[in-house]
């Protein structure tokens, strides 16, 4: 029988101390207890054994010949350490033996553009990297050249040989790591220093480093274990990249505090099997998952049959009836007599994708549009939308199991406060708003007032029967019109990538008449569509086709149905070019950059409104 987890087993912020404290104390709690759960692929041929366990106490090992081996490299109190890898134990290890030196740690995006990383290792005066593999490093080197910072660059997978026409400060773990480290102690650090150096996306320009303390993380990371009622049995599956604030506090530091288990997913790609292989019952995950899934089951749908869309469309629609019921805002609920019927013939078999014991997934980084998130509910999965920055460490704010509204982000964590400042602004105080902006001073004093309230730049109303947080806009994204239409363009793109006909969308209309969008087309859905009209669907011109664009027009009328007349888009610019990290128009977590789309597509945009 689960067990869920009381404060009595939970390692409380005081307790903790610091980052580097709190993982002290758990491997003084649970050292024989299994930590971590990682993919071995030298073991790929033994699919039974290939899924490795290690304990708190192993792990305690791991991190002391880390800190033995860094110890060497004489780097002093607050020196900036970078780690460049995927999520893996060993990612844990640099982190945490870093921060029990007392070392700041930034950590890299391994999907991030070469000179993006580059500019943030001098920006923030890194002195130490470890990086992932061979070709990770190749990918960076040149970018590389004239850092005279950097003084040593570890390669996990990588082999001596392989190193052998490298420079002198790059080197292979195998040789760097010694067979005896250090015996893990607790340091007994300041909260309040620095930890962490996270740089943000940076959707309009070079991305700013956001410091965070030891304190700051601590103090959002266990009101958001008590919320969420995280138990100590509990199993996540970690698949975000750790360098996103949002899986390195909620699956990690949250995790530590707890004592739960983690499971390392081996790629995006293989997310699929993993879950199905490693059954979590937890799973934080940004939106775009969600839709990419939903996207998934709509056109499954569509290529079947008429009861099956039926039978889907009522279950999802009984199970949302269930749900209101069970939130207390309906007083009856006679279709969820079918339930237990529909259950077994259509949601659970889409659980079953989830690896059948899910009990609770986390949504944040961006707004999840509410069709997605009704779907699930109604499919029986407990959804709960968050919302928070990383300048906040990062969560603020999110529903709780038992007052759930997934069109909002729910109500402030314990210990934080939330108001509606200026045009709507929603500003924020909570213990976890960062220290500042790494060597910016301007941006710090932009970003926190006098007061100590955090500027979102996000617009928002809250709820005063129900206290709900709502996300209405954002400040910079709003498009006004030539007719002084107010048009913020989040959820129309939203629920146009929804559809399985697109896989990006970029709004149009500033200034102008009329709405256009940009939109990168499915590559399998345009074939169909070219192929219909009888078009070369290798053959790019074909996407000016006029009839073509007539087609997509009508065809969003119908996407976009549930909005007012002003969502009417006249005009389109089709693409099939992928829209990716390594071309700059996506950041590293996947937002769209703006500013890049509309330098990218200038002349066309020109067109479209000439």
């Amino acid at each position: 029988m689960a067990i869920e987890t009381s404060k009595n087993d939970m390692i409380t912020p005081e307790q903790a101390g610091t980052l580097d404290g709190l993982f002290y104390e758990r491997t003084m709690r649970s050292a024989d207890d299994v930590a971590y759960i990682q993919y071995n692929k030298q073991k790929k041929h033994h699919p039974d054994d290939a899924w490795e366990e290690t304990t708190w106490n192993e792990m305690a090992v791991l991190v002391g010949k880390w800190q033995k081996a860094i110890s060497g490299e004489n780097l002093e109190n607050g020196d900036r350490i970078a780690i460049l890898m995927k999520n893996c134990k060993e990612w844990i290890a640099v982190d945490q033996a870093a921060l029990g030196l007392g070392l700041v740690v930034v950590p890299l995006y391994l999907e991030d553009r070469p000179d993006n990383i580059a500019y943030i290792m001098e920006d923030a005066a890194v002195k130490l990297l470890v990086i992932q593999d061979i070709s990770q490093w190749k990918h960076l080197r040149e970018n590389c050249a004239d850092n005279q910072i950097l003084k040593r660059v570890i390669l996990v997978d990588a082999t001596p040989e392989q190193l052998e026409n490298e420079a002198e400060i790059v080197t292979s773990v195998q040789q760097w790591l010694p067979e005896q480290g250090h015996v893990l102690h607790k340091r007994n650090g300041e909260p309040t220093e620095l930890a962490t150096i996270v740089y943000t996306s940076g959707t309009t320009g070079k991305p700013k480093g956001v410091m965070l303390s030891h304190k700051n993380i601590l103090s959002i990371a266990y009101p958001s274990a008590t919320g969420l009622k995280v138990k100590n049995n509990d199993l996540f599956l970690s698949f975000l990249p750790m360098s996103h604030t949002f899986e390195r506090s909620l699956g990690y530091y949250l995790t530590l505090m707890v004592g739960c288990r983690v499971a390392f997913a081996r790629s995006i790609q293989a997310l699929g099997d993993d879950l199905i292989t490693i059954k979590p019952t937890l799973l934080i995950s940004v939106p775009r998952i969600y839709e990419r899934v939903y996207a998934k089951i709509e056109g499954t749908l569509l290529k079947g049959s008429p009861i099956k869309r039926i039978l889907f469309k009522l279950t999802v629609q009984v199970g949302w009836n269930r749900f209101l019921y069970q939130q207390k805002r309906s007083s009856v609920c006679f279709s969820c007599l079918l339930w237990p019927l529909l259950k077994h013939l259509v949601a659970d078999k889409v659980m079953q994708k989830f690896g059948g014991r899910l009990r609770l997934a986390a949504t944040g980084g961006a707004a999840i549009p509410f069709p997605v998130a009704k779907t699930f509910i109604g499919l029986g999965l407990t959804l709960i939308q968050g919302y928070g920055l990383t300048e906040t460490s990062p969560v603020a704010s999110f529903n709780r199991i038992d007052n759930n509204d997934p069109r909002s982000i729910g109500h402030p964590l314990d210990g934080i406060d939330m108001k509606i400042g200026d045009s709507e602004e929603l500003l924020i105080k909570s213990p976890g708003v960062m220290l500042g902006y790494w060597n910016n001073h301007a941006a710090t004093a932009q970003a926190i007032d006098p007061e100590g309230w955090f500027h979102t730049g996000d617009q928002a109303r809250i709820d005063d029967k129900t206290g709900h947080v709502y996300i209405t806009g954002r400040l910079k994204d709003i498009l006004i019109m030539s007719n002084g239409e107010k048009i913020p363009p989040t959820d129309i793109e939203n629920t146009i990538v929804m559809d399985p006909l697109f896989e990006q969308a970029l709004l149009l209309g500033e200034g102008q008449a009329y709405l256009g969008a940009i939109l990168e087309l499915n590559s399998e859905e345009w074939v169909k569509i070219a192929e219909q009209n009888k078009l070369d669907p290798f053959d790019k011109d074909n996407l000016q086709n006029k009839t073509i664009h007539s087609q997509i027009v009508r065809h969003l009328r119908t996407v976009l149905h549930d909005f007012p007349g002003y969502a009417k888009i006249r005009k389109v610019i089709l693409t099939l070019d992928p829209w990716t990290v390594e071309n700059g128009i996506l950041t590293p977590t996947l937002k769209v950059k703006r500013p890049k789309v509309l330098q990218h597509f200038e002349k066309e945009i020109k067109a479209i409104y000439s």
